[in-house]
């Protein structure tokens, strides 16, 4: 008969989240997994599976609970150029109020996907074509309610604006300070401004 689990499933696999975050992906070990998560090597693989395998939930729990959510948060707003705006707020302050720069477990991998497995690409992947597709969508809605700059290509311009938040997380590292962060913000902002 298996033995019963003495652990909460989901308050590991956050504790996992949490060591790739800060980590990345390779330079996380079983062990980093183990001691973080509470539980013996053992109990790890007989619930998890491999270090891929954890990985790969804990990147959809993180997509699942912090990008999906967010997004359609922002979608809710009913106000596109405000949904952007409010995008790139969080980030600016989620880089101010991180003082360990873990900076956006999402961007982090897609830094490391190389060092991947096919699903995990495919994973973050599909995650940055579904960000993509939120600002053209929410360009497109926005440019018919007037609250976005009506010469923009949404085609273009939703492109352009994943890797201005893209990039404003990963610089939020630790590469620029704060004013410059702000900056990057206000740059995308004035680019889809109405006028």
């Amino acid at each position: 008969m298996p033995r019963a689990r003495n652990f909460d499933e989901q308050v590991a696999l956050e504790r996992a989240m949490e060591v790739y975050w800060a980590k990345g992906y390779e330079g996380t070990s079983i062990n980093d997994l183990a001691a973080a998560m509470g539980i013996n090597k053992g109990s790890l693989y007989n619930t998890f599976g491999s270090k891929k395998d954890l990985f790969t939930r804990a990147f959809l729990k993180y997509d699942r609970e912090r990008r999906r959510t967010m997004i359609a948060e922002l979608e809710r707003l009913g106000d596109s150029y405000a949904a952007i705006e409010r995008l790139f707020d969080w980030f600016v302050a989620q880089s101010e109020a991180d003082p360990d720069r873990k900076g956006c477990l999402m961007v982090n991998t897609a830094l490391e996907l190389p060092n991947h497995p096919a699903d995990v690409q495919e994973v973050v992947s599909a995650s940055l074509e579904d960000f993509e597709a939120f600002f053209e969508r929410t360009i497109r809605v926005g440019q018919e309610r007037g609250q976005i700059r009506a010469s923009l290509d949404p085609s273009q311009a939703a492109p352009w604006l994943l890797s201005q938040a893209l990039g404003l997380r990963v610089l939020s590292r630790g590469a620029l300070p704060l004013d410059r962060l702000h900056a990057i913000r206000d740059q995308a902002l004035e680019a889809i401004a109405p006028g």
